[in-house]
């Protein structure tokens, strides 16, 4: 046996056709013209509002796309700084170290340090300025002494 099935007795609010009389079949079919021709009266009209509507929506969507790409502009900028900070002080670390070992290695050559020819030269001035004191005359013999001195090296291996 087949099922009948059933048909609902509207549809979207419509009534059923079929309990319709045939006076009202008549005037569904003048409302379905009406219909048709009040869309042709104001299709122009329709369509220049879908128009505006749409590109009311483009530029809403495009507004939308903007602000997020703005966002995500930000906040890679904000990544790439924090990576640049990084690698300073990563870079900072390694120069430290590579200057470290640098001094070492040229301690245990026996090479004297920056501040050792800076003490090395104030001593030599304090030298000279006592020398200047003691003796009578300052002229060609403290020279002559300043110039006779000459600096001690030290040894590498007593080091």
């Amino acid at each position: 046996m087949a099922k009948k099935t059933e048909t609902p007795s509207h549809i979207a609010g419509m009534p059923d056709l079929s309990t319709l009389s045939p006076m009202s079949a008549h005037q569904v079919w003048l409302a379905g013209l009406g219909a048709v021709a009040q869309a042709q009266a104001q299709g122009s009209k329709a369509f220049e509002t879908l128009v505006n509507d749409g590109l009311a929506f483009q530029q809403k969507g495009q507004e939308e796309a903007r602000q997020r790409f703005e966002e995500v502009t930000e906040r890679f900028a904000s990544m790439a700084q924090g990576l640049g900070q990084q690698a300073v002080g990563r870079m900072d670390k390694l120069e430290h170290v590579f200057e470290e070992r640098v001094a070492r290695a040229l301690h245990r050559l026996g090479m004297p340090t920056l501040q050792d020819l800076a003490d090395l030269q104030t001593r030599v001035a304090d030298l000279e300025a006592q020398l200047a004191k003691t003796s009578p005359s300052t002229g060609k013999t403290a020279k002559v002494a300043a110039s006779s001195v000459r600096p001690t090296r030290k040894n590498p291996r007593k080091a």
